[in-house]
């Protein structure tokens, strides 16, 4: 099965940057699709960003803004979520999901992944 490890996670002031790694064995010969989700205090988790396999769609929410990227080295069965001009309110537990298929399109919908990292702490204050 895949098995999703985070990394990365950290406090930065407003404005800096962070770059988010999701590694897992059981990627490698799959397609599947990568979901950045976060939570933070007393809020619902909720999609970031999003991959697919070979050529498959990203997406991001619409609170990125432009600011976060998601990227993928196949050939080290990671996906890295690059996060630029992080504002206090992207304070969250960062999760890192995985599902297994291939996908023309990826989606940022909670139940579509069946695969979850155990999280990293974004920390975004002054």
């Amino acid at each position: 099965q895949l098995q999703p490890v985070e990394s990365g996670g950290g406090l930065v002031q407003p404005g800096g940057s962070l770059r988010l790694s999701c590694a897992a064995s059981g990627f490698t010969g799959v397609y599947y699709a990568i979901g950045w989700f976060r939570q933070a205090p007393r809020k619902e988790r909720e999609g970031v960003s999003c991959s697919c396999s070979n050529g498959g769609t990203t997406n991001y929410a619409d609170y990125v803004e432009g600011r976060f990227t998601i990227s993928r080295d196949d050939a080290k069965n990671t996906v890295y979520l690059q996060m630029n001009g992080l504002k206090p309110e992207d304070t969250a537990v960062c999760y890192c999901a995985a599902d297994r298929g291939l996908f023309r399109q990826c989606v940022l919908r909670r139940p579509q992944y069946d695969y979850w990292g155990q999280g990293t702490q974004v920390t975004v204050s002054s």
